[in-house]
């Protein structure tokens, strides 16, 4: 799992994918994939400490299934889809840690989201998931819970723009390289986490839950000198 966090030289995270996410954060519709980056600082291993609350930030949770790339991708046609899934090495899944009221300052001033998605821990992912345990990305339930409470549960045959779609639509912008991670975008049910809260998450095939594919993390004050104050 190391690896992944050492050989990814980008994250890049698709948008609003969800129908129903995006009705619940009042967002609009895109036409075709957006997507933003989050450095790989933010990757939290399996095992390696908890998700970090800085101070005044109003932390939310989001599951996505990742893509960990195994080829370069450049300039790919979204009706290549042969090319874009055997690009892809493996899978794994992720919590997108976001500062909720961080982010919602930056949508209404026309600002960047980077502070918002990019603190360290707030990417937290699961063990590397080969390929063969996951034959059909686009049929995978994805699930979190905070305190044994499931907040997400829902199919990856929910997304609006698939993944051969969000690679080429990336690619044409640009390169990715072997080791970087895709996030496909979080279904309904996104809501917030405080200090002293557990999330759990995983991904179930075919009903059977994928082992691998399990996170388990704990939040915690982040300390230090970052506090929210408004831009």
């Amino acid at each position: 799992m190391a690896s992944i966090k050492a050989n990814a030289r980008k994250v890049v995270c698709i948008g609003r994918n969800y129908a129903d996410h995006i009705k619940e954060l009042n967002s609009a519709r895109p036409k075709k994939p957006f997507f933003f980056l989050k450095p790989p600082s933010s990757i939290l291993p399996p095992n390696s400490g908890p998700v970090l609350r800085p101070t005044g930030v109003n932390l939310h949770y989001e599951v996505e299934l990742a893509l960990i790339m195994g080829k370069t991708l450049w300039d790919l046609d979204e009706k290549d889809e042969k090319t874009a899934m055997d690009a892809i090495e493996g899978y794994a899944m992720s919590i997108d840690m976001t500062a909720r009221n961080t982010q919602d300052e930056a949508k209404k001033k026309g600002l960047p989201w980077s502070i918002a998605k990019g603190f360290d821990t707030f990417l937290p992912m699961s063990n590397y998931i080969s390929k063969d345990k996951i034959p059909n990305p686009h049929n995978v339930e994805v699930w979190l819970s905070v305190n044994d409470e499931v907040r997400q549960r829902d199919s990856t045959n929910l997304m609006m723009f698939r993944i051969p779609r969000q690679l080429a639509d990336i690619s044409q912008c640009m390169t990715l390289e072997k080791g970087d991670v895709v996030l496909t975008g979080t279904p309904k049910g996104v809501g917030s986490v405080v200090v002293g809260d557990v999330m759990k998450a995983g991904l179930r095939v075919d009903g059977k839950n994928i082992e691998e594919g399990r996170i388990e993390v704990k939040v915690k004050e982040k300390g230090g000198l970052y506090e929210y104050t408004e831009t």
